[in-house]
């Protein structure tokens, strides 16, 4: 399969290539009609599968992915989690592995990440530690999921609210994403996605970020071709991105626009907002002091605050202090000898690494956005 350029729009298929690393396909589809061929392909006749999912996606499509993978192994186990962050732990992954062992489970099997970003991350570390590293398979249900988590190989779990701070890097074997799985999210887990794809344009692509504007009511409508379009091109970005720096001693670091005082506000609300909500605030801080470095126009941050109001995303929250977020920023694995590893914009479409944000200027970044604390 070839490499598509990111202006070329929607591609159905794409491979992950990274150094030292087995290519990958990310394959888009409507439906999953298409899984027992491509799990054909990875060769899992005659291996075992187990298929690790979480409560809430269990009644959705547990069983519909059970009856599509069964014919193609010899067989299959299920396990799942409890929904939600908090369940993102150490102690969680031990049942999982249980599981393998009594099953018998050895390295050339696979597991399935069935679910969203949480189920991929807690997958995917568990398929990077069992017996030193099994394959596995993304099946992502989220829109978060489709268009960043499942794409990369990073993995983990959280450590006492730090989130993702024990991990690895593991590349799937396969992502096969089905868009109509977006048509079952709530509204709030939609928008927590958009809050990805945005960054995606703001880092990398100003012409895909103008794109989701301009189709901004296709999208909330989760009008299905505008949907395969939108995970297409976020899938590119990603991936470009991604082969160029797999192990994040470089440009990777760039996806993270948003996150670092995101995972910051995330960590201190204790998971009460999702992740994309949180990411969405963090890049509008991040906006706010790229403007008054004068990196970026005044007209260009309202313009990236505003948009989010339009995708169901936050531009403001409560509950905490702005201090309590910045000294949770400088605890956060980000962290480079001691400095906060911030991104910032130089322009839409292009972020730059910076290391020199003060903690007075992330102060008056959180404090405008902050409901508590506004004048």
């Amino acid at each position: 399969m070839k490499n598509q350029k990111k202006e070329e729009g929607f591609a159905a298929e794409l491979t992950v290539r990274t150094a030292g690393n087995e290519p990958y396909d990310i394959l888009i589809r409507e439906s999953f009609a298409d899984l027992p061929a491509a799990l054909e392909g990875l060769g899992c006749e005659g291996r075992r599968i187990c298929i690790v999912t979480d409560s809430n996606v269990t009644p959705l499509y547990l069983e519909e992915i059970r009856g599509l993978a069964a014919p193609c192994c010899a067989h299959t186990e299920t396990h799942i989690f409890e929904a939600g962050e908090e369940h993102k732990t150490l102690d969680a992954i031990r049942g999982l592995y249980a599981k393998l062992i009594e099953a018998g489970f050895d390295r050339r099997d696979f597991l399935i990440a069935l679910g969203g970003g949480v189920i991929g991350d807690m997958t995917g570390f568990a398929a990077a530690t069992f017996l030193r590293g099994i394959r596995f398979i993304q099946i992502p249900t989220t829109l978060l999921a489709q268009i960043d988590s499942s794409i990369g190989g990073k993995t983990g779990v959280d450590f006492d609210q730090y989130k993702n701070m024990v991990g690895a890097f593991h590349q799937p074997s396969l992502v096969y994403t089905n868009v109509s799985t977006l048509k079952t999210l709530s509204d709030e887990q939609f928008a927590s996605g958009m809050g990805e794809s945005l960054k995606h344009g703001l880092i990398r692509d100003a012409a895909f970020y103008e794109w989701t504007l301009d189709h901004m009511g296709e999208i909330e409508e989760r009008e299905t071709q505008t949907l395969l379009e939108l995970v297409s091109r976020n899938c590119q970005i990603k991936r470009y991105i991604v082969e160029k720096d797999p192990l994040e001693k470089g440009d990777r670091a760039l996806l993270n626009f948003g996150h670092t005082l995101g995972h910051a506000l995330e960590k201190c609300l204790n998971f009460r907002m999702l992740h994309g909500e949180c990411v969405a605030i963090g890049f509008v801080a991040a906006a706010y002091i790229s403007w008054q470095r004068g990196l970026i126009e005044e007209e260009e941050f309202y313009e990236i605050r505003d948009m989010n109001v339009g995708f169901g995303l936050p531009i403001s929250f409560d509950g905490v202090s702005s201090e309590e977020i910045v000294k949770a920023a400088a605890r956060d694995k980000k962290m480079d000898a001691g400095k906060v590893k911030f991104i910032l914009l130089k322009k839409l479409g292009k972020a730059c690494i910076d290391t020199t944000v003060t903690e007075q200027e992330m102060l008056e970044a959180l404090r405008l956005l902050n409901a508590d604390e506004r004048e």
